[in-house]
C-alpha cells in the first residue's frame, strides 16, 4: 500500500492523480458490497466506514465484540447480521486502550459469541494490543497490518483517539480520516472505530469525532436505559440507509451481552419539536470555536460591531454552524464571557490564550 508523505507531487503524478479520479457517465462501476447490517438495515458496506459512539461505561466494547463475532461467523449474533464475501472474510482488530490480559479476554468473549472453541486460534481473526505504542507508531503498525493480510475484510479499531496527540487538533483529525479513506478504498474493506461521547452532552468527543460524523457511513449510539441501568441500547444517529429500530442489549451471568427482546423503543415525539432558547455554551462544541475564530480574524482586528457580528455568521459558517443574528449576537456575548475575543479599545480582537 502506497503511504502518503508531505511531497508535493509532480505535474507528471499529478497528471496520473487526475487520469485515475475520472468518473466517467458511459463507465460501469460496481456497487459497494454490503456487508454489515442490523436486521434489514445497511450499516456497513466495503470502501467505507463507520463507528460507534457512547459514554464511558455504555458497553462500547461488548456492543463491538457481538459486530466481530457476527463477522467471525457470517451470520447474525445479537441484531447484526453479516455477509462478508469469501475473498473478504479475514477480520483485524484493533485495541489501543487494554493490555493483552484483557485483550484475551476480549477475544474469548467473541469466540463464545461466534459459538467457537476458546483454546484454539480462530483462521480468520487477528487481535493487536497496540497500548503501548505513541499514536504515530500506532498508526504505523494498523497501516502495515491492513497493506499486508491477504482477503481482509473488516478492521475494527477500539480507540480511535489513540491515533492522535490532540484530540482537537483539525490536521491530525484529517489526517486519520483521510487514512481511513484511503485505506478503505485501497483494500476494498469496511472499517468500523468506537469513540466516546463528550461527558455533557451527545455529541463524539473532539474535532475527530465532527470529522466522523462528516465522513462516516453510520454513527451507532451505545447508552445506558435510563430507565433500567442494565441495560444498553443501541440507535443510529448518522446513517446513509433508513434508521433501523433501536435495539438493546444486557450483560448475562455469564459476562456475555445477549438481546433484550422485550425491550420497547422510546416513542419519538410526533410534529415539530419544542425546542428552548438558542444556547451556545450547550449547542456549540467546544472544538469548534478555535478554528471558527480562526477564520473570524483571519485578517486581524476587527473595528466595527456590525462587522464582526457579520464575520462571526462567516466563520461558523465554515464549520457547519448556521447562525442568524440574533445567534450570532449570543455567540458573541458567549465569546466575550469566556475571554476568547476582548476589547481592546473600539476592536475586538482575538484572544488565542483562552481556557473554555
Amino acid at each position: 500500500m502506497e503511504k502518503a508523505d508531505n511531497t508535493t507531487p509532480s505535474c507528471e503524478e499529478l497528471a496520473v492523480y487526475v487520469e485515475e479520479s475520472i468518473v466517467s457517465v458511459t463507465n460501469t462501476y460496481e456497487q459497494s458490497p454490503v456487508v454489515l447490517m442490523v436486521d434489514d438495515v445497511v450499516i456497513g458496506t466495503l470502501r467505507n466506514f463507520s463507528a460507534s459512539i457512547g459514554k464511558a461505561k455504555s458497553k462500547k466494547t461488548f456492543n463491538v465484540s457481538a459486530i466481530v463475532a457476527s463477522a467471525l461467523r457470517n451470520s447474525t449474533v445479537l441484531h447484526y447480521r453479516s455477509t462478508f464475501p469469501d475473498n473478504k472474510r479475514n477480520i483485524l482488530y484493533i485495541d489501543t486502550e487494554q493490555g493483552r490480559h484483557h485483550c484475551q479476554q476480549i477475544l474469548k468473549r467473541i469466540l463464545r459469541l461466534a459459538e467457537l472453541p476458546e483454546d484454539k486460534k480462530p483462521d480468520n481473526l487477528l487481535m493487536l494490543a497496540l497500548r503501548k505504542f505513541s499514536p504515530k507508531l500506532r498508526l504505523a503498525i494498523v497501516e502495515q497490518a491492513i497493506g499486508t493480510i491477504p482477503d481482509l475484510g473488516l478492521v475494527v479499531i477500539d480507540g480511535i483517539r489513540d491515533f492522535l496527540y490532540d484530540i482537537n487538533s483539525p490536521g491530525e483529525s484529517t489526517d486519520i480520516i483521510s487514512k481511513f479513506m484511503q485505506w478503505t478504498d485501497d483494500r476494498q474493506i469496511h472499517i468500523h472505530t468506537v469513540l466516546h461521547q463528550n461527558k455533557n452532552d451527545e455529541h463524539a468527543r473532539g474535532h475527530i469525532g465532527t470529522e466522523l460524523n462528516n465522513k462516516a457511513e453510520t454513527i451507532m449510539q451505545i447508552e445506558v436505559d435510563k430507565e433500567d441501568k442494565t441495560i444498553s441500547v443501541i440507535e443510529a444517529v448518522h446513517i446513509r440507509d433508513r434508521e433501523f429500530e433501536p435495539f438493546a442489549f444486557r450483560i448475562n451471568e455469564e459476562a456475555m451481552p445477549e438481546p433484550v427482546e422485550s425491550y420497547l423503543p422510546k416513542e419519538k415525539k410526533t410534529g415539530r419539536p419544542t425546542k428552548g432558547p438558542f444556547d451556545p455554551d450547550k449547542e456549540i462544541p467546544k472544538n469548534v470555536h478555535r478554528p471558527a475564530l480562526n477564520a473570524v480574524f483571519a485578517n486581524g482586528n476587527i473595528n466595527n460591531y456590525d462587522d464582526y457580528i457579520e464575520r462571526l455568521q462567516e466563520g461558523y459558517g465554515l464549520q457547519g454552524i448556521k447562525l442568524g443574528y440574533n445567534k450570532a449576537v449570543k455567540v458573541a456575548t458567549l465569546l466575550s464571557d469566556k475571554q476568547m475575543v476582548i476589547k481592546e479599545g473600539k476592536d475586538y480582537a482575538f484572544n488565542p490564550e483562552y481556557h473554555y
